[in-house]
């Protein structure tokens, strides 16, 4: 079965897409087209939504499921004549919310991802940079100001997940590829022995590590199974050597090996601070 899936609001799309797709996931028989559609705030603006919203009703037989969080009742009128399911995700939650808080919310665009409303903004946009500036093991310097160093063998996943702690929460992660020439030291790296209690590793199966090397450099030994496969067993090894927790990343998102390297490391969100 297929269905389109719209995630419509006059701010950037983020709240109504997050939430959107974490319900949609539950329904893993249905087949989803995903259209997220940002900054519909004026009535031109929804009346060619709702063209769009009716094209797609028509092409697939169904109404499309719309994931809303429009303030604008003007807009949310318009968008009503479609021939869609509308779920009103902010009436959904602050009605509620208001009730139990005794107070009246300000329905604004944007509130949570505004830089004005936002006190951590800046925290994150700084995390950012620290990663790219401590990417690859570029620079060892600044480990000291980390919050976590995450180790592995090339291509298993390390900086991504860096980046993703960084813009999601304010983490302010660096990485460390092992090379072979570590592993045939059986020691941690210089660099990364006074920073122990900082590392985390990440590992991956070998054939996964073969398939991603070889999009990169085809056919060479780096990419080579048995290379990547001596990497991650002696990787491996090492982590247990010197009591680094791991996880291996081949079946995870980096959503999920995120959450589960701050709960295993303890390491304390900066966007739970957050104003929004």
């Amino acid at each position: 079965m297929k269905r389109t899936a719209f995630f419509i609001s006059d701010g950037t799309g983020i709240t109504a897409e997050t939430l959107g797709q974490s319900l949609l996931a539950q329904f893993e028989t249905i087949t989803f087209t995903k259209l997220t559609r940002p900054y519909i705030d004026t009535a031109e603006k929804a009346r060619a939504m709702v063209q769009q919203i009716n094209k797609a009703a028509d092409s697939d037989g169904a109404r499309p499921i719309i994931f809303d969080t429009l303030v604008n009742q003007e807009i949310r009128d318009i968008l009503a004549e479609s021939n869609g399911f509308m779920i009103d995700i902010f009436s959904s939650f602050l009605a509620p919310l208001e009730h139990e808080l005794m107070s009246r919310s300000s329905y604004s665009v944007g509130k949570s991802h505004s830089i004005s409303h936002n006190a951590n903004y800046m925290e994150r946009i700084d995390a950012v940079n620290f990663a790219l500036d401590n990417d690859d093991g570029a620079r060892t310097h600044y480990y000291d100001k980390a919050d976590l160093i995450l180790v592995g063998v090339s291509r298993c996943g390390k900086t991504p997940t860096c980046l993703y702690m960084a813009m999601q929460y304010g983490i302010r992660a660096a990485n460390y590829p092992l090379t072979e020439d570590d592993m045939e030291r059986l020691q941690l790296p210089t660099a990364l022995k006074t920073h122990r209690d900082k590392l985390f590793g990440l590992t991956i199966d070998p054939d996964r590590l073969t398939a991603i090397r070889n999009e990169r450099k085809p056919n060479s030994r780096y990419a080579s199974y048995a290379q990547c496969e001596f990497e991650v067993r002696e990787v491996e090894n090492l982590f247990r050597r010197e009591n680094i927790n791991y996880i291996n990343s081949t079946h995870f998102s980096v959503e999920e090996i995120s959450a589960k390297i701050l709960v295993e490391k303890g390491v304390e969100r900066r966007d739970r601070k957050s104003v929004v």
